[in-house]
């Protein structure tokens, strides 16, 4: 009998260990995962209407000044917090629809406030009455059908769902306003009130029961990517309420944009000028408060990232002499474009908005000079596969080039064909005076847009730059890194392009037959080219005359010879981009897993509070009780009667082997062999 209880025990292990599981889940987990419910601590139905509360509150109180039931602090608190909350038109409505319930804490406050006092002390009313600085807010609260038109379309949106009756949406609608101003040209914003129930609910989160809720309270920040429209894409905000945490989880996680960096007066030139590309145009933030961009200077970041590198430097008093000599700033807020080396930047001091910044970016996103790449070229109207500048119907056009190693030499000469630049423009030359130009062919070439003046870094491009310079003797001298030849050089060439209209008609009128055909020459030139070096000095007369000269000719003369070949490519200067993409990809996978992480928690949290978990857990347990004990009383006796005979033929044949030749038994061919046993060979019919 000792050994068969824990036998039993053991075989009802599972359906034990359900039951207790059920039973800790019931007595333990779901009541502090579900507090009693204001309704009823009043003793009501669920959603009980105002004029039942009421009445359940007069029927509780009355006890209370007849002396028959005198409540403790903590009885009154609840019995009092759940009258005010449930009899106020607003809170009852987020209560009932949503469970918020905000100014909870506030029993456990007067708990501690009023220990020891009786109730009749405790100052009423224990609630605050509803923010009226909300509620006289002029809000553009979007309905359900305002919302679908809103969300959806090249812009990003940022909704907040709030509540007339809520504290916390009161004190966040200063920050919200300016959160909303600072989005401006990159997303937009909107407000959504829980009265709207059918789009309160679209933008609640759900629990394991389906039901809507917010899990953070109210205010509940919901963001749509541009081109999102359904809930599976929106993505919920849950960390601080700040300003600037708000701002640039938006652009960082919704709107993917990188951050711009600060830089101190030390690290500005070795670790921001030394390491953005030479090409690019330097873009300064000077900023009073060191706070985060603003994220339509992100966003241009990202728009511009082939033109420009962006920089943030916290302006400091004592610095000011610094960046007066650098860059003449003076004063914070302030905007710094540094192009060229020996150009003067250009500042804007103050503060400006989205459009007044990109109109000032896309002025200055090129260099005074700028340099011929890859993402440039067509723009520029320096690629035989493009058009002119001038416009698609232009027959000829010309691009002047500066090639050589980045450098001293390099420098002047593009100071050089800066001034010559200006002068064509405007015709004035760097001190202001009147410049009288010999030869105005050049400058009215220049000003109809069919020249255009460019600089190319020999070093990089070299395979391109050997291409128009082959026939240069000492031409290491300019292409190719300086390993191949420590002199630097620099050249100046042009290129006239002609269109090759032929070539154009034949594109336009071929039609591909099959999906080879269809690349069949892409990498055909539109227009003809010529190249023509310049061996003169840098005067400014001297080119000036010898660009005319060239002009001239190439405009009238169509028998110089040219080629049609295709060119080859530039190699884009923007190559690390790939590096900064792959880091850029391993953030967000860890951005990914953490968020992945918080949502299983969330989950296990949500199924912890399922209600059905513990009547399951009973159900399992006696499903498994019954089948245990269905098994146990239905079993056969053969296996056991089976069990017995095996036994005893076991015993017989020990027995027959202990009596050994006595009896003529003839043995078994699974009698064991004797170990001294003999194998003898004999004729069975020798008888």
């Amino acid at each position: 009998m000792m050994i068969a209880v824990p036998a039993v025990v053991k075989r009802y292990s599972v359906p034990l260990v359900l039951f207790a599981l059920g039973l800790f889940f019931q007595l333990v987990v779901l009541p502090s995962s579900y507090p009693t419910s204001h309704y009823d601590v009043l003793r009501v139905k669920r959603l009980a209407p105002v004029e039942e509360v009421e009445e359940a509150y007069n029927k509780i109180s009355s006890k209370w000044f007849s002396n028959l039931d005198v409540p403790t602090v903590p009885e009154f608190l609840k019995i009092r917090y759940a009258f005010e909350l449930l009899t106020n038109p607003l809170w009852k409505r987020d209560y009932d629809l949503f469970a918020i319930d905000e100014q909870l804490p506030v029993i456990n406050e007067a708990i501690k406030r009023y220990a020891g006092k009786d109730y009749s002390k405790i100052d009423l009313p224990l609630l605050d009455a509803t923010p009226r600085d909300l509620m006289n807010q002029d809000f553009n609260v979007l309905t359900f059908e305002e919302f679908k038109s809103f969300v959806g379309g090249s812009k990003a949106v940022l909704i907040q769902v709030f509540s007339f009756g809520s504290h916390h949406c009161a004190k966040f609608i200063k920050s919200w306003k300016r959160v909303a101003t600072l989005l401006d040209g990159v997303a937009d914003s909107g407000l959504v009130e829980l009265q709207h129930v059918q789009l309160a609910t679209f933008l609640a989160e759900r629990n394991s029961m389906k039901q809507p809720i917010f899990r953070n309270g109210l205010p509940s920040l919901v963001a749509f990517p541009p081109n999102c429209v359904n809930s599976d894409c929106h993505t919920r905000y849950s960390g601080d309420l700040s300003v600037d945490e708000i701002v640039d989880w938006l652009a960082t996680t919704v709107l993917d944009l990188p951050r711009i960096l600060y830089y101190s007066k030390e690290s500005l030139v070795q670790n921001f000028f030394a390491t953005s590309g030479s090409h690019k145009v330097k873009v300064i933030i000077f900023s009073k408060t060191g706070e985060r961009a603003v994220p339509f200077l992100r966003q241009a970041a990202k728009d511009y990232s082939s033109f420009a590198s962006f920089a943030a430097v916290l302006w400091k008093e004592d610095e000011s002499s610094i960046w007066w000599n650098m860059f003449q700033v003076d004063s914070a807020p302030a905007i710094v474009f540094v192009k060229d080396p020996s150009v003067t930047p250009f500042v804007h001091h103050g503060s400006l908005n989205s459009s007044l910044f990109f109109e000032l970016m896309e002025k200055n996103k090129n260099q005074e000079l700028p340099q011929l790449r890859s993402a440039n070229s067509m723009e520029l109207g320096c690629d035989a596969k493009g058009f002119s500048r001038a416009g698609t119907y232009a027959e000829t056009w010309y691009c002047a080039i500066v090639a050589g190693r980045p450098g001293l030499a390099l420098n002047k000469m593009r100071e050089a064909m800066r001034r010559i630049q200006k002068i064509l423009i405007d015709d004035f030359g760097s001190n202001g005076e009147k410049i009288s130009v010999k030869t105005p062919v050049a400058a009215a070439v220049f000003k109809d847009k069919r020249l255009t003046f460019a600089w190319l870094d020999g070093g990089v491009q070299k395979v391109y730059c050997l291409f128009y310079l082959h026939k240069l003797e000492n031409i290491y001298e300019t292409c190719g890194p300086s390993e191949y030849d420590s002199n630097n050089m620099p050249r100046l060439f042009i290129v006239r392009y002609k269109r090759n209209s032929s070539e154009d008609e034949a594109r336009a009128k071929r039609k591909p037959n099959n999906i080879w055909n269809a690349f069949d020459g892409e990498d055909s030139n539109l227009a003809s080219q010529i190249v023509a070096i310049y061996n003169g000095s840098m005067d400014t007369q001297e080119v000036i005359q010898w660009l005319s000269w060239i002009v001239e000719d190439g405009d009238k003369n169509t028998s110089h010879p040219y080629f049609i070949g295709a060119a080859p490519s530039l190699v884009p200067e923007d190559s690390t981009t790939f590096v900064s993409k792959s880091a850029q990809n391993i953030f967000s996978t860890g951005k990914g897993i953490k968020t992945s992480i918080h949502g299983v928690i969330i989950g296990i949290r949500d199924y912890l509070r399922d209600p059905r978990i513990g009547p399951g857990l009973f159900l399992f347990a006696c499903v498994s009780f019954g089948t245990i004990w269905m098994q146990s009383n239905t079993l056969p006796a053969q296996p056991a009667k089976a069990e017995d005979d095996g036994t005893a033929a076991a015993r017989n044949l020990s027995n027959r082997r202990r009596k050994g030749s006595s009896h003529n038994i003839t043995p078994s061919i699974t009698d064991a062999e004797p170990k001294d046993a003999d194998q003898l060979l004999s004729d069975s019919n020798s008888d």
